[in-house]
């Protein structure tokens, strides 16, 4: 918009100067580069710079480069945005989209278990929103930290030609019960003797995740660690799929996998694309609730447990996804098109490979979850977790941390960005990721 508002100044200089046949060409010109309307061109050209006196002390110069102010009421005021934001963070910060899509099913939820009040008016604003709204509402909000991923497994390079490829075209996406697997690392930078991980486990079709701790990476705990997350699955697992890291690609995790009917399956090498969907649960679960600091001693091992199953509840019941459905390349520019948001829940009610039992059974159980409380039991875990890190060397993140011999400094601490930073104290915060524990009387 700023450069067509140039481009008509530009535009208008010449045309207010030239003669009508000279206009003619400049119009032409003009509505060419502009993509106006010809008339509504026309009128642009004519009025830029034009003096209207409004009695004998007013003059109004036309100026298309200046944006003119309405005076709309403000729908959607402080008391909306005092609503929004403590529910958002409950949430744990989703996206706009994926927070509209939440906003019926949570606030449903929270009124039912005592935890929210809300005016009629206020609640029928939060229930129409648009996500372009939220983005605005929020845009203050909205500075968060910036994690990088680390990669700390290794491929096998022997026992991995006994099983099959899969590429990311011949991934199954629309039943229920093929699973990606991967792990995380909680070394802190360090790679260095034992430490925590976890098992990443998501159904593509459904979007349902599940995350578990293993105590080192070793096949017996790694297996371990799988197994009690299948366990929770409300469906039968049908296919696993991997990279080529050894925790997975190994003689008795295959077995494991023929024992039970289980197709086992690998990426290409140096082909992330083939297993993208639990990489991106890497980052968007394991590494959002449980940080990049390091964990390796038993407490902090029992605290990830506990975490591992009240994430699992809050992110399937509770935060909605988008899925991919298109991408068309148009010149440089890529067109992507996504579903409308949904819980991993209602994706899985949704399928007809599911039994009616188990969907009356997942349904009972939503109604028996209360999200705040969830969140709230979450980022009490997260701070216990963070006070349980072990402190790693730091890798020379500025200057200041060398000496000049070139030398780290005795005593400096890598920074543990486990927790996100928090918010500001906007009005409205009933409890924020850094107070959870004080329940709201009413988020409102």
């Amino acid at each position: 918009m700023a450069e067509k508002r140039v481009l008509v100044k530009a535009f208008a200089e010449r045309y207010q100067k030239a003669t009508k046949k000279e206009r003619g060409v400049i119009l032409n010109e003009f509505v060419a580069a502009s993509g106006y309307n010809r008339r509504y061109a026309a009128w642009l050209l004519r009025s830029h710079g034009k003096k209207v006196h409004l009695g004998r002390r007013w003059i109004v110069v036309g100026d298309a480069s200046k944006k003119i102010k309405r005076n709309r009421p403000r729908l959607y005021g402080a008391e909306v945005v005092k609503s929004l934001i403590p529910v958002w963070v409950m949430l744990d910060y989703p996206c706009s989209r994926r927070l509209v899509a939440a906003l019926p099913g949570a606030i449903e939820a929270l009124e039912r278990h005592g935890e929210l009040e809300l005016e009629a008016d206020v609640r029928a604003r939060l229930l129409s929103i648009s996500p372009a709204t939220v983005d605005r509402l929020l845009g203050e909000q909205k500075r968060r930290y910036v994690l990088k991923s680390r990669a700390k497994t290794k491929p096998e390079r022997f026992f991995r030609h006994k099983v099959p490829v899969q590429t990311f075209a011949e991934a199954e996406r629309s039943q229920p019960g093929h699973l990606q697997v991967d792990l995380v690392g909680h070394d802190g930078g360090q790679a260095r003797g034992d430490f925590l991980w976890t098992v990443t486990l998501t159904d593509p079709a459904t979007s349902w995740t599940e995350v578990e701790t293993a105590r080192n990476k070793s096949r017996f705990h790694v297996q371990a660690a799988f197994e009690r997350a299948r366990a929770r699955l409300p469906f039968l697992v049908v296919a696993v799929h991997s990279d080529n890291g050894v925790e997975f690609m190994n003689q008795h995790f295959k077995a494991y996998c023929d024992e039970r009917g289980i197709a086992f399956t690998r990426s290409r090498e140096f082909k992330k694309n083939d297993n993208c969907f639990v990489e991106q649960k890497n980052g968007s679960v394991a590494r959002r609730f449980k940080g990049y600091a390091r964990y390796d001693t038993d407490q902090a091992w029992k605290v990830m447990q506990e975490l591992d199953a009240t994430v699992s509840l809050f992110v399937n019941f509770f935060l909605p996804s988008q899925k991919l459905i298109s991408k068309k390349r148009e010149g440089a520019k890529v067109h992507k098109r996504y579903d409308a948001p949904q819980t991993p829940l209602q994706r899985l009610l949704a399928c007809p490979e599911i039994s009616e039992e188990v969907k009356r059974a997942l349904h009972e159980k939503a109604l028996t979850l209360n999200p705040a409380s969830l969140s709230r039991k979450i980022n009490r875990l997260r701070r216990e977790l963070a006070k349980l890190a072990t402190p790693v060397a730091s890798q020379l993140p500025h200057k200041k941390a060398v000496d000049g011999a070139g030398l780290r400094q005795a005593g400096h601490q890598a920074p543990n960005p486990t927790l996100p930073q928090p918010l500001d104290k906007a009005p409205g915060f009933a409890h924020t990721a850094h107070s959870p524990d004080e329940a709201p009387r009413s988020l409102s």
